[in-house]
């Protein structure tokens, strides 16, 4: 009895709640320690070389949740991640890591957050198989990563001809920018992880899933099960709050992860456009930043969104110029000449600050600045409305999140007759937003990606005989957390 006595004071916290020897470790040193890899999906340094990522973000979250910090062990493969917590150098693995059967044995798993298609990526122009008869035809590189060759293996059951070379020493994000550059044929990757990729490198095919969709999640040695426990609850409070659902719209938000949603020629036409015509605006940006406190790329995603930097841009609606002023708000904003680049976009700038202290205080960054675009694109007053339905369907009217899923029902008459403003063509702003965003992070990243794609022409990629719109090439469905 004694005994058990002592047992239990050891692995009770001081609030009252079971605690393990890792929670207690974890506590003492006050640091969580988390295994991943440097991707654009997990964990990467940001602009201002801060640590950023989906897997980041949640994992940040977690160690808060603790009331401890957190520090990222950085390593390459999936077999370098899981022997780190055999070994006990991490307290948990945070990698965008397959949940499978064989892995259950050696380890715990935590809540599913996220289900993702391994599907089959090859490149536009190139071989590219409709089935896997035909994959068995094509030069297949895969990375490390068991489920996948697990996947393989039992098919070649089915198909003896099917063969693939497994590449230990590159991350898969070097394997699709081999594929993109024509050096390997296909290969096979997780759906969010081509959604990404694929935006940097619109060559890139998704032709079909290899099987059904594959849970991710976290791993833990599997001794730690009231480490586990402390995870479910956590990850519980992070769905019931919005949490989970805010970091995927941070980081999954502005992807095109729909069939229909991608765009190849606009994706082209994007990047060559950052090469050819934004050195001449660039100046012109970081000059507006310093005038509207709005972050010059932001300024340059926007006026893609508006003009693809064209400053004699002209709709039928008569709004003009780099930004697309309507004459009343340049006349309100001081712009004489809209087609003039600099005041457009100075002007442009400062009315985007205008709507932003134009909103409730409640409304707190990034939420903040994506509403205001919206407004920018369909009017405040709309935006008014639609943060009033969002309150009847007892959503939140001050996260995105939710505001952009109530924004199509202004075009609805059920709606919108109840509303002071009525009728609006609501979907507009959602996709407007959205783009930007998209836009937004491809220049936040061009530093990286920039040399890679601008040493190849971009005619080189361009289809022979296939059509740039063809619908097989589309890209499968990358689900929302589950």
């Amino acid at each position: 009895m004694a005994l058990w006595l002592a047992v239990a004071l050891v692995l009770t916290s001081c609030d009252g709640r079971m605690e393990s020897p890792r929670i207690a470790q974890i506590r003492e040193r006050g640091v969580l320690i988390v295994a991943t890899r440097n991707a654009p999906t997990t964990y990467y340094l940001g602009r201002n070389q801060s640590p950023e990522g989906f897997e980041h973000d949640l994992a940040k979250s977690f160690a808060e949740y603790l009331d401890v910090g957190v520090e990222f062990k950085l390593l390459n493969s999936r077999s370098e991640i899981l022997a780190a917590i055999q070994n006990g150098e991490a307290d948990l693995a945070a990698a965008g890591l397959a949940k499978f059967h064989d892995s259950e044995r050696q380890f715990l798993f935590g809540p599913v957050y996220q289900n993702v298609d391994q599907q089959v990526v090859c490149r536009r122009g190139g071989r590219r198989p409709n089935n896997l008869l035909q994959l068995a035809e094509v030069g297949l590189v895969i990375g490390e990563g068991g489920e996948i060759q697990q996947r393989l293996n039992e098919l070649k059951g089915l198909i003896p001809t099917l063969s693939w070379k497994t590449e230990t020493s590159l991350p898969l994000e070097q394997i699709l920018e081999k594929v993109w550059q024509g050096e390997i044929d296909c290969t096979i990757a997780d759906s969010n992880v081509i959604a990404i990729n694929r935006r940097y490198y619109p060559e890139l095919v998704v032709k079909f899933p290899l099987g059904e969709a594959t849970p991710l999640a976290w791993v833990l040695s599997k001794n730690e099960g009231l480490l586990s426990l402390e995870l479910n609850t956590w990850f519980v409070e992070m769905k019931e709050n919005g949490q989970l659902e805010r970091i995927f719209d941070r980081y999954y938000g502005y992807v095109d992860y729909h069939h229909d949603d991608y765009d190849y020629v606009d994706n082209r036409e994007f990047i060559v456009h950052v090469s050819e015509r934004l050195p001449g605006y660039a100046n012109l940006f970081q000059e507006a930043e310093k005038k509207s406190q709005t972050p010059w790329r932001l300024l340059a995603a926007q006026a893609y969104q508006e003009s693809h930097w064209d400053p004699n841009a002209k709709s039928h609606t008569g709004v003009r110029g780099m930004m697309m002023l309507t004459q009343e708000t340049a006349d309100d904003i001081g712009v004489k000449n809209r087609l003039d680049p600099q005041e457009s976009v100075v002007g442009g700038g400062e009315y985007l600050q205008t709507l932003k202290q134009k909103l409730p205080e409640e409304i707190q960054e990034p939420d903040r600045t994506w509403v205001a675009l919206a407004a920018y694109n369909v009017g405040m007053g709309h935006i008014h409305d639609a943060r009033e339905l969002a309150m009847q369907f007892g959503k939140n009217p001050n996260l995105w999140v939710d505001l952009q899923t109530v924004l199509p029902l202004l075009a609805m008459e059920k709606y919108h007759k109840n509303l002071k403003r009525g009728y609006a063509r609501g979907w507009e702003p959602v996709q407007y937003v959205k783009k930007i965003r998209h836009y937004y992070d491809m220049l936040e990243k061009w530093d990286q990606i920039g040399p890679v794609i601008n040493n190849i022409p971009p005619s080189a990629f361009l289809p022979v005989s296939h059509p740039a719109t063809s619908p097989s090439d589309g890209v499968s469905r990358l689900p929302h957390p589950s």
